[in-house]
């Protein structure tokens, strides 16, 4: 492949990521107001959020965004972890200390914290995935 059509490739790829990144977020952010709303405290409303949008998200990454060229070869296993595995310290770890620094430290609004939180993790998830979670391997 030319150095052209690898840049018009990442260039594509990255505008699908940033399209599945941003409903992806939304998403996550959608079930994370839901769940406060009814009543579940944020840490576990920033857990059930984080679990439905990184399903979410992998599926979309999977099939559309780290698309596969002739050769290579992943494990949709492997990838579903790793992805997790990358989330996990963004979404639950990071998230989490954020959101304690934010609404338990310093009395900030639940829903403003969340989307403080999201400015920082989204930028470190694509770097995740893009370079560890969804790198092929030829056999």
């Amino acid at each position: 492949m030319q150095a052209s059509d690898k840049r018009k490739q990442s260039l594509v790829q990255f505008i699908k990521f940033g399209i599945v990144g941003i409903s992806n977020t939304l998403l996550g952010y959608l079930i994370f107001c839901i769940c406060v709303y009814l009543g579940l405290h944020h840490q576990l409303s920033n857990f059930i959020g984080f679990t439905i949008s990184v399903l979410n998200s992998f599926y979309w990454n999977n099939r559309y965004v780290f698309t596969l060229n002739t050769g290579e070869r992943r494990s949709k296993l492997h990838s579903l972890l790793k992805t997790y595995a990358a989330y996990s310290v963004t979404g639950i770890f990071l998230n989490g200390v954020l959101l304690w620094l934010l609404v338990d430290e310093w009395a900030c609004n639940s829903y403003l914290a969340m989307f403080a939180c999201l400015v920082i993790t989204v930028p470190i998830n694509f770097i995740l995935n893009k370079f560890w979670a969804f790198k092929p391997h030829k056999p």
